[in-house]
């Protein structure tokens, strides 16, 4: 509290102004703080996670779809090649665009490490954006019996 002097009158009042000069100073510490601990709790690990529930991203005009059957047989588009011309068809496809992302679908009786020797496969050729195609939660694209 403070008190103020009147010049003519010696009777003293008291100020009911609040001094907000220290609630600044703590409000710029703490954002100090927050300012450098938040970069602190942030993940570093870059992943493209799948989506379940969320709206569906909008997809390039023409995506790339690369399919994996129970046999085993690959398709690019609705073109089957063999897995050893699959480097150089996607160069084809792409025009050696090595950032375009590759959706890639499978069978659900394909085991998973002929999965992933796909995916191997596609990284060997530089492709390192691969999207892994499912149905959506609403049944779209379940095929017609």
């Amino acid at each position: 509290m403070g008190a103020r002097l009147k010049s003519g009158d010696d009777i003293q009042e008291e100020m009911s102004e609040i001094n907000v000069t220290p609630f600044i100073d703590v409000m710029l510490v703490l954002l100090i703080i927050f300012m450098v601990a938040a970069p602190l709790a942030t993940v570093d690990i870059p992943v493209d996670l799948p989506s379940s529930q969320a709206q569906s991203q909008p997809k390039p005009d023409k995506p790339v779809y690369l399919t994996l059957k129970t046999d085993l047989t690959l398709a690019l588009g609705d073109d089957y090649i063999e897995s050893a011309q699959l480097a150089g068809e996607l160069d084809k496809l792409t025009k050696a665009n090595k950032e375009e992302r590759i959706f890639l679908r499978a069978d659900e009786e394909v085991d998973y490490g002929d999965l992933m020797g796909v995916m191997n496969q596609l990284r060997t050729a530089g492709y390192l954006k691969i999207a892994l195609v499912g149905l959506d939660d609403l049944g779209a694209n379940k095929a017609q019996p």
